[in-house]
């Protein structure tokens, strides 16, 4: 008897009326075939061209029969076993610690200041790209880093750079600290907002209740909940971690690299033969990192089935002041560490002379980015059009495919979600070669269509994710007003839901070119060395002798996506001073 009377009131939303089905939006129909196709089709092709010379099959070199002298000469490769420790070891550990961190922390900061004033830095964090972090990192902690520094001589003792391999250490720890901290904003950003779709406050009400601590609450009734909500994202963070490439070219060994680093090489080798044997590394990393997360799914159905007995145990009890300390350090030490990279990027890109072991340099010019204004207007422009064009044509189609859900009546299955992900999860490595010589075959190689395309392949997934739950949780009854009013479905569209939506709409544009920016190996294989980005000047500029140069460009790399998160927020609310109910 009161669901009427408080609907009536506005204080609850009325119930959902069924959606009226119109001959005249079918159309939206081809967004998401078109979207699916974008990336389902290369992808697929992709492994097929890379899998075929794998097992010798490469007409164009010479390859006409089917064969495993390639996997046997791959397999006899001296370092093999070692570079597949490596990537597994490092990979695991990052994801691993991510996962912790980001769990333990929300366990610990739910409903607190302290979450509050985390999620004010996550979107600076999330701009961050991979290689920028990786660079400044690597400044910050190397023998002769900014941290060295500034506890040398007075406590160290060091004169001289200590003979310590804190960057590409043989065991990958410089690597994976870089993924953690990478890799920690965004499964955050996941996890918060699947706490949105699982009443989490309700869950850790009720167990308060019953006399849980706050941390133990949460672990035995939000967790549960939570954790299949961002079970694929954690897979694409596994994925990511096992084949990253231009972190791994930053911070990993070199003496085996990371298998991902060595099939690299093999594709650009002057040796066109040893191609066949960059295919068959293709594959396995592609296996390995299949293996890796169907051990990680078996390792989740073994804790889920111990994490019940815990739960039906009763216990309340826990080290829980230690434990909230704890993941509380952990957040705040992956936050400072992403600042103190970006603060060493800009000291040594301003930097003249910095001996060791001054704490400072001891002279600051700007000739590093005077002498470099015609390099940076070549890749800032690169970057900046190929990412607006791939940004732009994921929120085009996006927008279509979240409009076409709400039209047509569609509704996205568990294997649409698996699809979107696809991308994420296949390794980069793995496909991008034969993606190569399908755009080779196609006469793109090398051209402006085929490295857009090439972003849009992973722009397009990062775009759709952060958008949809806020165009999904949009209230009916404002839509449902205006075409009561007599407006068409595409004014209520261009009039009410885009100016509702801005603020959603514009951070995930933000994300979508952040995610672009940070592009290495699409910009390799499909610009074929003819376009030079922020991205892969970063990296060449790192792996060179000179620090002030690499610090320019990385610092470059991460100023553009900030600008364009900058925008996001400060944008709505310049529109709609005067609105605030529209800033979404």
């Amino acid at each position: 008897m009161t669901t009427a009377p408080r609907q009536l009131t506005g204080l609850t939303p009325p119930a959902a009326a069924a959606a009226v089905r119109r001959p005249e939006d079918a159309w939206l129909r081809v967004f998401p075939v078109t979207a699916l196709a974008l990336f389902l089709a290369p992808i697929g092709a992709g492994l097929v061209y890379t899998w075929l010379p794998a097992f010798g099959w490469f007409p164009a070199l010479g390859g006409d029969s089917l064969t495993l002298q390639h996997w046997r000469t791959l397999l006899a490769t001296p370092g093999l076993g070692a570079s597949v420790r490596l990537t597994l070891t490092s990979g695991v550990l990052a994801t691993a610690l991510s996962l912790t961190i980001t769990i333990g922390f929300v366990a610990a900061a739910q409903g607190t200041r302290t979450m509050a004033r985390v999620r004010r830095f996550l979107a600076p964090l999330l701009a961050v790209p991979h290689v920028a972090v990786a660079i400044g990192l690597a400044f910050l902690i190397a023998p002769s880093g900014w941290a060295a520094r500034l506890v040398s001589p007075w406590l160290t003792g060091w004169s001289v750079p200590p003979a310590l391999a804190s960057v590409q250490d043989p065991y990958g720890l410089a690597l994976a600290a870089a993924l953690v901290v990478k890799e920690v904003p965004y499964l955050l950003l996941m996890t918060l907002a699947a706490l949105d779709q699982t009443r989490a406050d309700k869950r850790l009400a009720v167990a308060r209740s019953l006399g849980y601590g706050p941390v133990v609450a949460w672990l035995k009734t939000v967790l549960p909940a939570v954790y299949g909500q961002i079970r694929l994202p954690i897979y694409a963070v596994l994925a990511f971690s096992l084949s990253v490439v231009d972190v791994a070219l930053v911070l990993g060994p070199g003496t085996p690299p990371p298998l991902a680093v060595q099939v690299f090489r093999w594709f650009n080798d002057p040796d066109l033969m040893l191609r066949f044997v960059g295919a068959a590394g293709a594959a396995l990393q592609l296996l390995l990192v299949a293996g890796a997360i169907l051990a990680w799914n078996l390792l989740e159905r073994g804790i889920m089935r111990l994490g019940r007995r815990w739960i039906a145990a009763g216990t309340r009890g826990g080290p829980a002041m230690v434990a909230r300390a704890s993941a509380k350090v952990a957040m705040v030490s992956v936050q400072l560490l992403s600042l103190a990279g970006l603060v060493v990027l800009a000291v040594w890109s301003l930097t003249g002379r910095w001996r060791y072991p001054d704490a400072l340099p001891t002279s600051w010019r700007l000739d590093n980015w005077t002498r470099q204004l015609d390099t940076i207007w070549l890749t800032g422009s690169t970057t900046l059009i190929c990412g607006l064009a791939a940004t732009g044509i994921a929120l085009l189609l996006t927008l279509g495919c979240l409009e076409n859900e709400q039209r047509n009546q569609t509704h996205p299955t568990g294997r649409a979600l698996w699809l979107l992900y696809l991308p994420l999860l296949v390794p980069q490595v793995s496909f991008l070669f034969g993606a190569q010589v399908l755009a080779v075959r196609a006469g793109l190689d090398g051209t402006w269509p085929a490295l857009v395309w090439s972003h849009l392949l992973f722009v397009l997934p990062y775009l759709f994710l952060s958008l949809a739950d806020a165009y999904r949780a949009l209230d009916p009854r404002y839509p449902r007003a205006a075409l009561c009013l007599g407006a068409r479905p595409g004014r209520v569209f261009w009039r009410v839901k885009l100016p509702m939506l801005a603020r959603p709409i514009l951070f995930a544009f933000a994300v979508g070119f952040a995610v672009s920016v940070t592009q290495y190996l699409p910009t390799v294989f499909a610009g074929a060395g003819r376009f030079a980005t922020f991205t892969t000047e970063a990296v060449a500029q790192a792996g060179g002798g000179d620090r002030r140069i690499a610090g320019v460009f990385a610092l470059l790399q991460a100023l553009l996506p900030l600008a364009l998160f900058a925008a996001a927020i400060a944008l709505p609310a310049w529109l709609f001073r005067n609105r605030r109910a529209l800033e979404g």
